[in-house]
């Protein structure tokens, strides 16, 4: 049965009439969720890449939760990140790609995906709009992706957006971050960042606007959504760190891309200048520090060279395999999260909407689809009482067709639509998905396709449909 949400009406009616629990007495916490794009769940060195260093964020690792089994709710971007504000599957919000695509669906395939929401409605309660109930001044600095102009994040409860737009890349990592060069030419540019110089990266100014915001909301408790751009395409860094890594390439590696290695790179220097304000401004032991990506590496071309790899993960971006889906997810929690404990439970995306309003003293939230992760920060051993997640992209991508998947503990079905087409995958002993075990144990197969196939009922998941003009 399909969750009523609550308009935000009937939210902040809600809000005003209740009682804030226990908590509010204390000074709630500082929220900083640091989201990178397209960084792939192996591009990090604490979780095995070959070719990059980050010492800061396997640092962050190393005084966190670390999550082994989290997952994006999409295979890119958009979606995740709808996702994320709501804590509710792509699906059901009816947003399962990225703006740009959502009204124009190709025609040339087998199977016509469906028209899909390009903008989050403002019928959603974002997890902004409730931390400004709780008092918090929230601000978002970066990438938004999340509709047109009259759905950025000031009309979706956010006080202050630094370079959120409509558009899902700059033009250029490099002041002054606008042009015609890529995006088949469209003119871009990323707004509110003013008086830079040449040779100025995005990376770098973005933090630089993340940092005021930490210095000045000093005596409030702040929401700061750093959502950066990087590492998507185009794959741009500054040629000093490019020549550090092009220095380390050799045969064998599954990371090959000097360039992208120096995008990681800048993006782990970043981390670790916030980190460090975090310390500077005297927050840090008051402030919850998230940090993952929308959806996995992506695998394709760019410049006529590879841009990363996920293996031993099968694919990348766009697909449902693990490549596609799996992200890097560490959590710290000061006085509560123990300093380099190991999740190996699933989790989502859509469950930061109910931990973020637990952690800041709003209690639990209704009508979502996620599951507050509070349990396992104070106990990494821990489980959570839902036994499955669930994908649904009836796109197409460079990796995929249309498909749908659900992971149930251990096992993994996907449901291709061209054809019907199932494969079931027993995680647990390949996690890569090389062996299909779908014919060897169809009983297994037909119960998680069912599963399936009955939450996509109960969201109402838009479909593709068989192309009439296919020949």
């Amino acid at each position: 049965m399909a969750l009523r949400p609550l308009s935000r009406r009937g939210f902040l009616g809600a809000a005003a009439g209740s009682v804030l629990p226990a908590q509010s007495a204390a000074r709630p916490l500082n929220v900083v969720f640091i989201l990178a794009d397209d960084l792939g769940a192996r591009d990090l060195g604490i979780d095995g890449a070959d070719l990059h260093e980050t010492p800061n964020l396997d640092r962050l690792a190393r005084s966190s939760v670390r999550f082994t089994q989290a997952y994006a709710a999409a295979p890119v971007c958009s979606p995740t990140r709808a996702s994320i504000q709501t804590g509710k599957y792509p699906a059901r919000l009816r947003m399962t790609i990225w703006r740009e695509a959502s009204a124009n669906p190709p025609r040339n395939r087998r199977m016509i995906p469906p028209v899909v929401e390009g903008n989050l409605p403002h019928g959603e309660v974002t997890i902004a709009e409730r931390l400004r109930e709780r008092g918090y001044f929230n601000a978002h600095v970066g990438k938004w992706h999340l509709g047109e102009a009259g759905y950025f994040p000031e009309t979706q409860g956010f006080d202050l957006n630094i370079g959120g737009t409509h558009w899902g890349a700059p033009q250029s990592f490099f002041y002054p971050y606008r042009g015609t060069k890529h995006f088949g030419g469209e003119p871009r540019y990323v707004p509110h960042l003013a008086w830079g110089e040449p040779g100025e990266y995005l990376t770098d100014r973005l933090t630089s606007e993340a940092l005021k915001i930490v210095e000045r909301a000093q005596g409030r408790p702040f929401f700061l959504n750093l959502w950066y751009h990087t590492v998507h395409t185009p794959i741009e860094a500054k040629e000093r760190i490019v020549e550090r890594y092009r220095a380390k390439l050799r045969p064998g590696l599954n990371h090959q891309n000097a360039t992208y290695a120096a995008m990681v790179h800048s993006l782990d220097e970043n981390a670790g200048r916030l980190l460090d304000g975090l310390e500077k401004a005297g927050v840090a032991g008051n402030t919850l520090v998230i940090f993952t990506s929308d959806n996995g590496g992506f695998i394709g071309n760019f410049d006529g060279r590879t841009v990363t790899s996920n293996a031993p993960l099968r694919s990348g971006k766009g697909s449902l395999y693990e490549g596609g889906i799996r992200v890097p997810l560490f959590i710290r929690w000061p006085g509560v999260t123990p300093a380099g404990a190991v999740c190996g439970e699933p989790v989502i995306s859509n469950d930061f909407h109910a931990t973020i309003a637990e952690v800041a003293g709003l209690g639990g939230v209704s009508g979502t689809d996620g599951e507050s992760l509070v349990p396992l920060l104070k106990s990494p051993a821990a489980r959570l009482a839902r036994e499955e997640l669930f994908f649904h992209y009836p796109h197409y991508y460079a990796t995929t067709t249309p498909v749908s998947a659900v992971r149930a503990r251990e096992w993994k079905l996907l449901e291709y639509h061209e054809d019907g087409r199932i494969e079931l995958y027993q995680l647990e002993r390949d996690p890569g998905e090389r062996r299909d075990l779908a014919r060897e144990i169809p009983a297994k197969a037909q119960e998680l396709l069912g599963k399936l196939r009955r939450w996509r009922a109960s969201v109402r998941a838009p479909m593709p449909l068989p192309n009439p003009d296919w020949r």
